[in-house]
This record gives C-alpha cells, structure tokens and sequence, in this order.
C-alpha cells in the first residue's frame, strides 16, 4: 500500500508505482505478506533540478484560452483523467518499455514551460522532434483506454494502459490506427507523430501515469538504441 492505495502484484512479485515530480522526503510502502504480517518500508525520493523552457510561436488562443474553450478544455482533461484510474490487473509494464520513436529530444520531463512569455505548468512528458507521419509505435504492451482525434490542447491523443495504474499517452498525432479498447503489442504502430493541438512543430510527446501521478518515461525505457 502506497498512499492509502492497495497495489496490485504481479505474478513475480513486483508491484508499480510513482512518485510525483515535486515529491520530496520519504514514501512509506506498506508490504502485508501472505501470513498477514505487516512491515513498513521507507524510501527516500531524491529531488532533481528541472530546466526553463521557453516556447514561443504557439498560437495565443491555446496559451490564455476565453471562456469556452477553457470550458472544453476542462471536459477534454476530465475524460483523460478518468481513463488514466483504470486498475487492470495485468502486468504488461513488467516486461519493459522500448522508444516509441527515437530522434532528437525536443523536451524532457519536469521543465517550467513558458509559452508566449506566459509561465505555464510543468512538461509532463519527453519529446522527440522527427517529420510528421513518422510511425509510433507502443513501448510496451497494453490496452487503448482512450482516442481522442482533435482534442484542442493536445489533438491527436492516444492513451495505452500497461496495467496496475500506469500509462502512457501520446499527444499531436496525425494520424490514429487504434481503437479504445484495442489490445496492442509492444512494438506495434498506432499512430503517427504530427503536430496537431498545441504544438510548434511535429515531433513525439510521450507522456506517462501512475494514476493521477505523472512520472518521466525517460527513467524508465533508459538511454536511445545506437545507429
């Protein structure tokens, strides 16, 4: 238990979870074990030093949107939310994760973006710049548990679940070759990168969730394949 929230188990024994970007102290996992004794482990959460990212170019409706759209964002991020509390019990992020495209890192997780000249929230996932129509492809097993094709900050938008509460998602894509509730495959393509919603150019946003907790996915699939 993290948090007051029972973890699943994989067959193996390992469990998932995140920690936020902000975190900082110690994170008390409660482990009962199957004869019903409870030991509680404290981890330490190392703080890390998150760049500024200016980001100019982008159009000012998505930046200080007017009242109607911000009401459409609002729906948008809400439907977004309640897929990412999905709890399947599958393990498929205990196999791994692979780039679902590799090129050159546009962004990284965690920086304070300015767009506009206006502070806005952190980056919430890792970019990589690459033409538009590039085929991505799922870094690691999973089930499709949302489809978005023009939402207005994020257009094209693909969420895999990979089980236990984490998930990845992928914003500003051109193209969509799944279905909510599809099934893929590590490796598989699902879609294309693009430049759709809030983006100054076509490149791949991969985000990733352990719920509501956003993590960096750039920890967990390590360093680009080489040439």
């Amino acid at each position: 238990m993290v948090d007051s929230r029972t973890l699943r188990q994989a067959p193996d024994g390992r469990f998932a979870f995140g920690v936020g970007r902000d975190d900082e102290g110690r994170v008390q996992v409660e482990i009962t074990t199957p004869g019903g004794r409870t030991h509680v482990h404290a981890i330490g959460v190392q703080s890390r030093d998150f760049r500024i990212e200016r980001v100019e170019g982008v159009p000012q409706s998505t930046v200080t949107p007017d009242p109607a759209i911000a009401a459409r964002i609002a729906r948008e991020q809400a439907s977004v939310n309640r897929a990412r509390e999905r709890d399947d019990d599958r393990a498929d992020w205990a196999a791994g994760f692979i780039w679902p495209v590799t090129g050159r890192i546009s962004g990284v997780f965690g920086s304070q973006r300015i767009y506009n000249g206006t502070p806005r929230a952190f980056h919430s996932g890792l970019d990589v710049a690459v033409p538009t129509g590039t085929p991505l492809r799922a870094p690691a097993a999973g089930v499709v548990t949302f489809v978005g094709s023009d939402l207005f900050l994020t257009g094209g938008t693909v969420l895999i679940d990979h089980g236990h509460g984490l998930s990845s998602n992928f914003l500003h894509l051109s193209r969509i070759d799944v279905a909510e509730g599809e099934r893929v495959e590590q490796g598989q393509v699902f879609g294309a990168v693009g430049a759709t919603g809030r983006a100054t150019g076509p490149h791949m946003h991969w985000g990733m969730n352990w719920f509501g907790v956003r993590i960096d996915p750039q920890l967990l699939v390590g360093p680009q394949p080489g040439p």
